[in-house]
């Protein structure tokens, strides 16, 4: 039991699993703090002089009203920012990694499918007709 845990664990998913979860949560402080001080005031500047930037109060004077459009769009861009180098740090060299590996491996040709009685036939008058002269 332990042995086929052990091969579970040691599969190139799981591993390949627990390094993107490690390395994008990671990555993810840097992608939030370069979003928080440099996106979140481009986005906010284009509220204008408004000191909430992109955020409106759908009741005027009720704080827990405020809905914050441009912290919206810091997690979709913190989000696609992250999910890019992810992909590109750890999913593309594993995929190379992999198809050398599989490569190198010589992996074997599967064997076609035996012919059906029908799909016999059909060779064997092909054949015949290739072998007959042309008139």
């Amino acid at each position: 039991m332990i042995d086929g845990f052990k091969k579970f664990l040691m599969r190139g998913n799981v591993l390949d699993l627990a390094i993107a979860v490690v390395i994008g949560t990671a990555f993810a402080t840097v992608v939030k703090t370069v979003v928080d001080n440099l996106v979140s005031p481009l986005i906010a500047s284009l509220g204008g002089s408004n000191v909430n930037g992109l955020a409106f109060h759908i009741v005027d004077g009720n704080a827990a009203s405020k809905v914050d459009i441009g912290a919206i769009i810091n997690a979709f861009v913190v989000f696609f920012l992250t999910a890019l180098v992810v992909y590109f740090v750890l999913v593309v060299p594993m995929k190379k990694i992999q198809d050398r590996r599989a490569a190198k491996a010589g992996t074997p040709e599967e064997e076609p499918e035996p012919l059906t009685m029908d799909q016999e036939l059909l060779v064997e008058i092909r054949d015949a007709l290739r072998a007959r002269p042309l008139n």
